[in-house]
């Protein structure tokens, strides 16, 4: 009987570890995979807010629509610039008065106080310096042709805008990078201590001469196992999360253009989970093989 219970009790004491491990794994990856998340959206909202202001390059009231026609062809060759869109007069009148909902000819006495501009809008960047300085190189740029008068752009808003998304960019990765030091540690310590409950195992394999590489090899598949089970389970729970959340909120977070950078999400969480589990149980057996005093 008492064997009996000591073999019971060994099979609970045995899952209960890995149960937690687990559990461990899975919870790290998942604030872990949320944060990936949301630093993604961050860069792509960063980006998209970059490419959507529009700079107006005023030109001369003297210019031709040929010479205009010959810049706009130009600007679209410039490395960083990602559209650029000629607005002749007549199309800035009727643009003007579909805004004020009233016909500015009317109130002009026929005549067009407009002048002719392209829109142009610039590629992203990754930092706010090489964003000032495409801003600045394109200016520059477009200073040099006789038919523009200025360039006009909401520069308070541009730079705002830089500031603050730049900002919260890095906030996110150095808490990603953070987090990722606090999951070694964390599942490091969950499969010591799984580790720990397998020392007489580890010890009786030593002593009747079994190799280091065949006693620390049933521990590392395992160890896979648990990082490939605890990145499946947080990644479930993740869309799981983001899906109430979507649905709540009526976001466009699942739209087709996301997918490539959920799939990289995806693959990013699973060799996380399981390269720290790898790592962590490796240090661990040879940790004991190295200590073989502690065993009693």
């Amino acid at each position: 009987m008492d064997n009996k219970k000591n073999k019971r009790r060994g099979k609970i004491n045995l899952w209960a570890g890995r149960t937690s491990t687990v559990f461990s794994i899975t919870l790290v990856l998942f604030v872990f995979g949320l944060l990936l998340f949301v630093e993604y959206h961050s860069y792509k909202a960063t980006h998209t807010v970059q490419e959507r202001i529009a700079y107006q390059v005023n030109l001369k009231p003297d210019a031709s629509e040929e010479e205009a026609l010959a810049l706009l062809e130009d600007l679209k060759d410039l490395d960083y610039v990602k559209n650029a869109d000629y607005i002749s007069k007549d199309e800035a009148v009727r643009l003007f008065s579909e805004d004020i909902e009233e016909d500015i000819m009317d109130v002009t006495d026929g005549e067009n106080p407009l002048y002719a501009t392209i829109m142009v809008t610039l590629n992203a960047s990754n930092s706010s310096k090489q964003m000032t300085e495409s801003r600045e190189r394109f200016e520059e740029d477009v200073d040099e042709y006789a038919i523009v008068d200025n360039v006009s752009y909401q520069e308070n808003m541009v730079n705002d805008l830089s500031v603050i998304f730049y900002k919260l960019s890095w906030f996110l990765v150095v808490f990603v990078v953070l987090l990722l030091i606090v999951s070694v540690a964390l599942i490091s310590t969950t499969i010591k201590i799984a580790i720990n409950n397998n020392r007489y195992t580890i010890q009786t394999m030593s002593m009747v001469g079994a190799k280091m590489s065949f006693i620390t090899r049933p521990f590392l598949w395992r160890s896979l196992l648990y990082g490939f089970l605890g990145a499946l389970f947080a990644l479930v729970m993740m869309f799981g999360a983001i899906y109430v959340f979507n649905k709540q909120f009526h976001l466009a977070i699942f739209h087709p253009r996301y997918f490539n950078g959920y799939i990289v999400l995806v693959v990013a969480v699973f060799l996380v989970g399981m390269t720290i589990s790898f790592i962590a149980t490796y240090f661990s057996v040879h940790a004991h093989l190295r200590n073989r005093d502690q065993f009693n």
